[in-house]
């Protein structure tokens, strides 16, 4: 979770007033103090017990609300500020334990960091996965590691949110349990806890990535929390979070738009041979291609999010992975073409700013040339002005002619903003005013969302 210093507190409470560098983000190094003893984590984590029984959990509490929390405890306690990010930790797992016991370990995900590893002889070695470290029994990793394997659950011992954010959307496992430092969990729990996902973590007692250690028991109270029903269900982004990235399956994608020259139907692992294919299908092959190799969809996501919270917010609930599943696909065509467009700007990005690289792989205009990268992201801005355009009959004409619009508006927004970008880059003076980058952001990125 992000720690962040400016939020209301209580007016007793003394408050460090650390200025920030000039044009640099706040530090937040003095709110990431862990309790130097055991009793006093100890006293800390019950106190979070407590507060955390009281709340009400139906709604998961945004960074905010956790923040003026864990500062009216810790003024509470007599305790300083420095162990603001330490105690969010606690309480936000405190705030999830009953939701984590309720998902059956074999669906639960166990994070563990690489550097509590042996660190001379250690003959594990990393994988896209990251550390295979076996069974060697070396260190404490192998020891929480059979501990949880033994109860069923995936293990991951490596550090970095996309890779735990992937996991969770593939639908392998609906909660988490992990053991970091608090510079990665300030980077990487924030996006869980807003997602409303069912997560626990134990930080270590260090942020130095050497000799570093954890309160044992505390992992193993984590790793063992007992399977029940949560007395209360905390609504979550999950469920609306699959749906969005499941509209990229070859599958589904066949169904809600399904290409017009491709011989053979979409699977995971096909890829466009320029050399076998009929000249004609070719545009259409890479820009397929493309749609599906990755990216985070968090424009459908937000799509279907807004419809759902339009619409009763039933996608947040217990049932709504079958909720999201059945929504109209006329909804989902909008969520798609919104995508589709983000995709096209990506590919015209990357050939204005020469990039080498997009999702693990070499970039369009690198593999197949500037014209045809071009061409590509061209027909991906009209396929998706025609998942709109022919849902008139499901939406309405006025109801898609509004949606054109709308869409053509964030569009030409889009090409403003990247053309001022574009301009000042070419500038013999590149100096750009900080209000100048936020109209730049305005038009180039807001409007897709």
């Amino acid at each position: 979770m992000e720690i962040a210093p400016a939020v209301e507190q209580p007016a007793e409470a003394s408050v460090a007033d650390v200025p920030p560098a000039s044009g640099r983000r706040p530090t937040t190094a003095h709110l990431k103090l862990v309790p130097a003893t055991r009793t006093l984590r100890d006293l800390i984590r019950a106190r979070c017990v407590e507060a955390a029984a009281a709340l009400d959990k139906s709604h998961p509490l945004t960074k905010d609300e956790l923040t003026l929390l864990v500062r009216r405890l810790l003024h509470d306690l007599g305790q300083p500020e420095g162990y603001l990010g330490w105690t969010m930790v606690a309480l936000a797992s405190e705030f999830w334990r009953d939701q984590v016991a309720a998902v059956p370990p074999a669906r639960r995900l166990f994070l563990l960091p690489h550097c509590l590893q042996q660190e001379t002889g250690c003959p594990a070695e990393y994988s896209q996965y990251g550390l295979d470290c076996g069974s060697c029994r070396a260190c404490a990793i192998a020891d929480y590691r059979a501990a949880a394997e033994a109860l069923g659950y995936r293990v991951l011992v490596a550090e970095g949110s996309p890779l735990v954010m992937k996991i969770i959307v593939s639908g392998c496992v609906d909660a988490i349990a992990g053991v970091a430092c608090l510079n990665v969990l300030e980077k990487a729990f924030d996006k869980i806890l807003l997602a409303g996902i069912p997560c626990m973590a134990v930080p270590l007692l260090s942020s130095d990535c050497h000799h570093t250690a954890v309160d044992g028991d505390w992992v193993y109270d984590m790793i063992r929390v007992r399977q029940e029903r949560p007395a209360q269900h905390t609504r979550t982004y999950l469920h609306l979070m699959r749906g969005a990235s499941q509209l990229f399956e070859p599958a589904e994608l066949q169904r809600l738009a399904p290409p017009t020259r491709a011989a053979q139907p979409l699977t995971q692992t096909a890829r466009p041979g320029l050399d076998t294919l009929d000249p004609v299908a070719g545009t259409e092959a890479l820009a397929y291609d493309f749609l599906r190799k990755g990216g985070k969809h968090s424009r459908p996501f937000i799509t279907l999010a807004v419809y759902d919270a339009l619409t009763g917010g039933h996608g947040t609930l217990p049932g709504g992975a079958d909720h999201v599943a059945h929504l109209s696909d006329a909804v989902k065509c909008v969520a798609l073409s919104i995508e589709m467009f983000h995709k096209a700007s990506l590919i015209h990005d990357d050939i204005e700013d020469d990039d080498w690289y997009r999702y693990g792989d070499a970039t369009l205009h690198r593999k197949y040339g500037t014209p045809t990268a071009i061409n590509v992201g061209d027909y991906m801005i009209g396929l998706g002005y025609r998942l709109v355009s022919r849902e008139v009959e499901r939406l309405g004409a006025a109801v898609v002619a509004d949606l054109l619009h709308q869409l053509a508006e964030a569009h030409t927004r889009l090409c403003e903003g990247q053309g001022a970008e574009l301009l000042w880059r070419g500038a013999r003076q590149k100096r750009l005013s900080p209000l100048d980058a936020l109209r730049i952001y305005a038009l180039k990125t807001a409007p897709a969302f």
